[in-house]
């Protein structure tokens, strides 16, 4: 059998160092260096596999997006009629992995770097496209496809808002309480929708 290698597991290591350092210092002011010794390893190193700090944050966002997409087709695959799925995918933008404060704090920097970086901003675009499609596809068997799309913006707002200003909280995110905020607007919106 062929040797793995430990190239996967640096990449890896380097992926979960920079999310807690980047929640420690802040992206602007973490280093390199800093995230190559929390994971273990030498700058030079990091810089091999990654070539910059911004690179590194597309690769760890590409991974947590992955995660997320894991998460949410576990609970697409367990839910039950339109509604239900429409509920899971919900949910599953607040699952424990994904709404927890180090990653919270690397969506931020993600965001930041969105706005100046075209890798950030394309891998950015795809997220934002995958949640409004994963949100009308079962909205749209609910209610008029015209309303489905304003109701998946207004949820998908409301998903990013949460997380947005989580950052500025003291204190453990709540996630009962933003999935129970998402599901009202949505609530309200398919209600509206039907008169």
């Amino acid at each position: 059998m062929p040797k793995l290698g430990m190239e996967p597991v640096r990449r890896r290591a380097l992926i979960g160092a920079a999310v807690e350092a980047i929640h420690e210092h802040g992206f602007c002011e973490v280093t390199m260096g800093q995230i190559a010794a929390r994971a273990g390893v030498s700058a030079g190193l990091a810089h091999h596999y990654f070539g910059s700090k911004e690179q590194l944050l597309t690769a760890t966002m590409r991974h947590l997006l992955s995660e997320l997409g894991a998460e949410i087709v576990s609970r697409l695959s367990r839910a039950e009629g339109p509604r239900q799925r429409v509920s899971a995918v919900i949910a599953g933008n607040f699952a424990p992995g994904q709404f927890r404060p180090a990653v919270i704090s690397a969506w931020l920097a993600f965001y930041v770097q969105a706005e100046s970086l075209a890798d950030a901003r394309r891998l950015h675009g795809i997220y934002a496209r995958r949640l409004r499609s994963n949100l009308v596809h079962d909205l749209a068997r609910l209610v008029s496809r015209e309303r489905a799309f304003a109701v998946a913006d207004g949820a998908a707002a409301l998903v990013d808002g949460i997380w947005l200003r989580q950052v500025l909280r003291v204190g453990e995110p709540d996630a009962a309480t933003a999935i129970a905020m998402v599901e009202d607007y949505v609530a309200l919106q398919l209600e509206r929708g039907r008169m």
